[in-house]
């Protein structure tokens, strides 16, 4: 598991983030499950866009580029119709529970970490 901190901030964004490193697990993401638990995220890379299609449950989007800092950020992206686009220079995005990313905006720097340490 990784954390994931706004170092910016201080905040921490997600206690318990997984990474989605095949394509299988890229593709589907948190397609056809239930809601993520508090302080649970998903970390997509690379990616500069996302759909809700087959998405039960709305979500917040964290777009990111290679150097972690914050590029865009989609909050109550709806299912089944939603779309969000990170804008230029995204490398990732950090999907998180509907609510989650209240705390971050553009230019926020972030630090990914071992949660375990």
């Amino acid at each position: 598991m990784i954390e994931i901190r706004n170092v910016t901030t201080g905040a921490i964004v997600a206690e318990n983030a997984s990474l989605a490193e095949s394509f299988g697990a890229k593709f589907r993401g948190w397609m056809l499950r239930g809601r993520p638990a508090s302080g649970e995220a998903l970390v997509i890379q690379p990616c500069s866009s996302i759909h809700m299609m087959f998405m039960r449950f709305a979500i917040d989007a964290a777009f990111f580029d290679r150097e972690l800092r914050v590029t865009r950020v989609h909050r109550h992206v709806r299912p089944w119709v939603g779309l969000a686009f990170g804008g230029r220079g995204s490398h990732g995005v950090i999907e998180l529970a509907d609510g989650a990313a209240l705390s971050l905006k553009p230019g926020d720097q972030l630090a990914f970490g071992d949660a375990t340490a």
